[in-house]
């Protein structure tokens, strides 16, 4: 036995039931986005306001090293190096990458590679698997010199 489809209904819409008007049905629904919109800004209105410099950043002589990743959990990494002058002075290969510690030990720095600035700045970036009790730290190398970022922790 087949159960045939339900019948949509065709013609004119229903008439108003009652003493309700004919758009009563979008008032409560407008309603329901308002509210909703004036919770967001009341929620973007009292939520602090970005620090000035990234986190995980640091200043060096000619230029600024970043860690940027979701500090204290898995994911991707990334260590990004710009120079204040983008001159002719600007084209050397500086090896990126970054550092762990929790309370008992301090690791070896990982790298994400070697590579050429282009235009006074390099990113390089990759998975970490991190803990939620460990701090992480940018790490650059240039000419046997490193250079580390302040550590970020969770």
């Amino acid at each position: 036995m087949t159960v045939p489809a339900p019948r949509r209904r065709t013609g004119p819409p229903r008439p108003p039931t009652g003493d309700r008007p004919a758009g009563y049905h979008c008032v409560p629904r407008a309603g329901v986005t308002l509210a909703a919109l004036c919770l967001v800004a009341a929620t973007a209105g009292a939520a602090p306001r970005a620090p000035a410099a990234p986190t995980g950043c640091g200043d060096l002589a000619n230029g600024r090293l970043c860690l940027h990743g979701p500090v204290g959990a898995a994911g991707r990494y990334t260590t990004t190096y710009r120079r204040r002058e983008a001159g002719p002075a600007a084209h050397f290969s500086v090896r990126l990458g970054y550092q762990r510690k929790n309370a008992r030990i301090t690791a070896f720095p990982g790298w994400f590679g070697t590579r050429r600035l282009r235009y006074g700045s390099v990113t390089l970036g990759s998975r970490v698997n991190m803990l939620p009790d460990e701090c992480i730290r940018g790490v650059m190398e240039r000419d046997m010199t490193v250079f580390v970022t302040k550590w970020s922790c969770a």
